[in-house]
């Protein structure tokens, strides 16, 4: 149980202690700072511990947002601070010098000394001793929410008028709404999801749990749509309607309540991909059952998905802390979010989550799994063209020095096998600097065509070996140049076009599904790498890396298995590759995420993709 220290002369007539006890803190006294020197020694080191100056007065949620956030060490409002474990110590010292400090002043008092101190809170005192030692102290943004240490009856009248004139309810459920999102979401869903995410908050519920009930509910979806009949379709549209509304709760259950965490970030980041991709796979089931197979166009969608995203991934890993990162093209942006119009136009155009699966649930509702798929293709092929010419035009245009920590981001975004990194390590002085995006795009371009010319033949074969030489010497140097972000979608593509293509190719029923499994198991391994170097835990370990060959590879093997098998084998092996990367890949992402929970990792709370 965490602990909260009330510094100073107790008030009448003050509801402090009341307040954070329903916080979950356990409440202590303190008169001085010797008092509070002395209880916080005594206070357990695994413990959170904040100071609150006996004056205060403020909104519950107020000191909720400024004593328990999990993903700061340090946090503070007016009147009060709060540490977790690992910024203890700090604490520690600042304590040390200020009940120093009020020694001093006793024995040695200077001419106002008594009054300054009694007028500034404790609390406030450490919090910026604590940003003097380089500690970063967060202060949430309050709104009209009010937290104040008034130091007369006068000043805390005026301060409860305040108090009263605010509805803390109503901010606080704005508050768990995410300041930017789609046009979608904002209007359509926002409106009515943060109130399922406060009934939920009520009733105890964890925004874990309500990621799980969106995946539960996007799964029943999905066979529903599995059935083939109308029937079907229009339940599942209404049941993918219903998880996204669930997958919008949670957030706004995690803002609401402050319940951020690690293994919830991961999770909810996982279950949108899972979700929609399971979808996919529901309407191409349902499809084959009413005698029209468009499983090559659900794993396109799927394909064309994944790769926007790594798109967006690898460019915002570029760009995430460069030096000097301005462009004429970022300005002009800027200047057109002034025009209100123009920001929900651009929003709708790239087809966030909240267009992409409305658009989904009503044409799965209305028309065909064939319609669906053609009409969400054509809408992600426009959004992607619109946000990478939109990147590239920021890249050639931005002058940026681009940091060690984004090199070593993109390159193990690429995923780069043994066979790649033993190019490497050969032709690292032989590459030109600032040729890695052309190299990769070469290797991509040169296995794809060849593919899609020769199909399942030793000629493939040898592409796919050219390929794995140029994606080696594609990351001999690091990656940073203007466009090296480039380098991973392009990989991305190669391997995922190629695996589409062989399977398409085989024309044998159970190849194009088997292909469609293990893109997906390929692209959890991928999604899982970008969120492990979101949460600040580097890359999945080498190990595994190896034991999955890496994109190239994997890539040359799926071309070998199309040349040594008969087009009925070839499925077969497909689904065979698929279980094992799923299996290796699946474990090790459990193991690991499951073990940062419980080991006490930051809590984080990444936004990912626009609702």
């Amino acid at each position: 149980m965490p602990t909260a220290i009330v510094t100073g002369p107790p008030v009448p007539g003050s509801s402090l202690a009341d307040d954070l006890a329903s916080l979950g803190f356990e409440v202590r006294a303190a008169a001085d700072v010797g008092e509070t020197e002395a209880l916080l020694a005594a206070v357990p080191g695994d413990r959170r511990v904040a100071l609150v100056d006996a004056r205060f007065m403020g909104h519950l949620h107020a000191l909720r947002l400024g004593l328990t956030d999990p993903r700061f060490p340090v946090s503070a409002i007016e009147g009060a601070v709060s540490v977790k474990p690992e910024a203890r110590k700090a604490l520690i010292r600042a304590v040390a010098r200020a009940s120093s400090a009020a020694v001093d002043a006793v024995d040695a008092p200077a001419p106002g000394d008594a009054t300054a101190v009694a007028d500034r809170a404790l609390a406030d005192r450490l919090a910026a001793a604590l940003e003097s030692d380089g500690e970063q102290v967060h202060r949430p943004e309050l709104g009209s929410l009010v937290a104040a240490t008034p130091a007369d009856p006068q000043s805390r009248h005026a301060t409860r008028e305040a108090l009263a004139a605010v509805d803390e309810e109503s901010v606080r459920l704005r508050s768990a709404v995410k300041a930017r999102d789609g046009f979608v979401t904002t209007f359509l869903i926002s409106p009515y999801s943060k109130y399922v995410a406060r009934w939920c908050a009520r009733r105890g519920l964890t925004p874990n749990q309500v990621t799980t009930a969106s995946l539960l509910t996007a799964l029943v979806a999905a066979a529903c749509a599995a059935t083939g009949t109308r029937g079907g379709f229009v339940a599942a549209g209404v049941l993918l309607i219903a998880s996204f509304v669930l997958d919008c709760a949670d957030g706004q259950l995690a803002r609401y309540s402050l319940q951020y965490s690690t293994l919830g970030a991961w999770l909810d980041a996982t279950f949108d991909r899972a979700k929609e991709y399971a979808y996919y796979a529901g309407l191409a089931l349902g499809a084959a059952r009413g005698g029209d197979d468009v499983w090559a166009l659900a794993l396109g969608a799927m394909i064309l998905q994944t790769c926007r995203h790594v798109v967006d991934f690898s460019f915002n890993e570029a760009n995430h802390d460069a030096q000097a990162n301005t462009s004429p093209t970022a300005a002009l942006s800027d200047r057109l979010d002034n025009l209100g119009w123009t920001v929900w136009l651009r929003r709708m155009i790239v087809l966030p989550i909240g267009e992409r699966w409305l658009m989904i649930a009503v044409l799965t509702a209305l028309t065909t799994p064939r319609v669906t798929f053609v009409v969400l293709l054509i809408g992600c092929a426009v959004a992607a063209c619109y946000t990478t010419a939109g990147r590239l035009l920021r890249s050639v245009t931005r002058k940026a020095r681009r940091t060690d920590r984004a090199a070593a981001a993109l390159a193990d975004l690429t995923d780069s096998g043994p066979l790649a990194q033993a190019v490497a390590r050969v032709t690292r002085r032989l590459v030109p600097s600032g040729s890695a995006p052309f190299v990769a795009a070469a290797g991509a371009l040169l296995v794809v065509i060849l593919a899609a010319v020769w199909g399942a033949s030793w000629i493939t074969v040898a592409g796919a070996a050219g390929y794995a030489l140029l994606a080696g010497a594609a990351v001999a140097r690091p990656l940073m140049g203007a466009l090296d972000w480039l380098v991973p979608p392009f990989f991305r593509a190669a391997e995922y076009g190629v695996v589409a293509l062989l399977a398409a190719e085989s024309g044998v029923n159970g190849a194009l599904p088997a292909a469609f499994g293990l893109v997906a198991a390929v692209a959890y391994h991928h999604y899982d790498t970008v969120y492990r170097i979101r949460g600040n835990a580097g890359a999945p370990p080498h190990w595994l890396v190896r034991a999955v060959l890496g994109h190239e590879g994997r890539t040359l093997v799926v071309a070998v298995l199309a040349a040594l098998l008969t087009a009925a084998q070839f499925p077969v092996a497909l689904t065979a590759l698929a279980v094992a990367v799923a299996a290796l890949v699946l474990l090790e992402s459990i193991r690991y995420w499951v073990s940062a929970h419980r080991a006490g990792a930051p809590a984080v709370h990444d936004e990912g993709e626009p609702a």
